[in-house]
């Protein structure tokens, strides 16, 4: 953690105020430098009072994303989150991530843009990426889980964004297989799961995620608002996008390690508690193949269990599952 994340965490630690002196201390510097950082903390939007009794205290903070903010208000993780780092903008904060995961990153870094240029869906489809609107971020993971099992991270995904974002902005989320987030049935989070792979073993995974988080409804285009909604218009109010952030980071954490854990059953069982799909009609596009049926459950791996017309039992891995009005 660095020094000024240090100070964040510090400062936010104490909310009545800590003095200069205490800080030197603790993070073994002088009272000098301490104070040269708390400028620059200033300079970057962070309101710092000082008062001679009370010491430093945090009274606001910008609406932007920086990484030392989000290590100070996440703390210690296992995995998820122990790197932190933040652009203004990128192409695709997949295509980062992609990049260190061939230089040999440790999994858990987590790149986070406040805009991206070429943000993307599934299936290549484009991701509209608004300048400090949302959470646009992606994770690299190294799981020991073969190529078949990889859709347990995109579980996993959907159930810590539940719970996270029923913790920060208090509305009622679904979950529509794969890979979407619904409120009052309109799409508020998509994920985008890309695998590395050998035959039987998993090189690295890439979470791509995506939350609309305080939009309003103008700035969706026109052929989106009936589909599409940000937590803002479904909560009634502007959501703090760091705290939304460092919460979905720490429960994707939570539900990594019961995977690491072996106890997948148990997020599935809350993933199909939340699933809008299962038990109802679908059709599945996969590839060329077209197919209708009742989705039944998860598998042991993650797949979609889809029982078709003629009364097969196929499991569904990708492509677009379109619930039958």
């Amino acid at each position: 953690m660095t020094t000024d994340a240090k100070i964040l965490s510090a400062l936010r630690a104490n909310p009545d105020g800590v003095s200069g002196a205490q800080l030197a201390e603790d993070l073994a510097i002088s009272r000098a430098a301490i104070w040269a950082r708390i400028e620059a903390l200033r300079t970057a939007g962070y309101g710092i009072e000082a008062a001679p009794h009370f010491g430093y205290k945090l009274v606001s903070w910008p609406d932007a994303l920086h990484a030392d903010d989000l290590l100070a208000r996440l703390g210690k993780t296992k995995v998820i989150g122990r790197d932190i780092r933040v652009f203004e903008e990128t192409s695709s904060t997949n295509d980062v991530v992609e990049k260190l995961a061939r230089d040999g990153v440790r999994e858990g870094v987590v790149v986070f843009a406040e805009s991206q240029t070429k943000g993307r869906g599934r299936l290549g489809r484009k991701w509209m990426s608004p300048t400090h609107k949302g959470l646009w971020f992606s994770v690299l993971l190294r799981p020991n889980l073969r190529p078949q099992e990889a859709t347990q991270l995109t579980v996993i995904s959907a159930t810590a964004l539940r719970r996270a974002i029923k913790t920060v902005a208090g509305v009622r989320v679904e979950i529509k297989w794969p890979n979407d987030l619904l409120v009052g049935g309109k799409k508020v989070v998509g994920i985008l799961t890309e695998m590395s792979a050998e035959v039987d073993r998993v090189r690295h995974i890439i979470l791509g995620i995506g939350v609309d988080v305080n939009q309003d409804a103008a700035e969706f285009a026109p052929e989106l608002r009936s589909i599409a909604a940000s937590l803002k218009l479904a909560a009634g109010e502007e959501i703090c996008r760091a705290e939304l952030a460092t919460e979905i980071l720490r429960e994707l954490d939570a539900d990594y390690a019961r995977i690491g854990g072996g106890k997948f059953s148990a997020v599935a069982d809350e993933w199909e508690a939340a699933c809008v799909t299962i038990g109802k009609n679908v059709t599945v596009h996969t590839g060329e193949l077209k197919f209708r049926g009742c989705a039944e459950a998860l598998d042991d791996d993650g797949a979609l269990l889809v029982r078709t017309e003629h009364g097969l039992l196929e499991r569904v891995i990708g492509g677009d599952v379109i619930l039958e009005k």
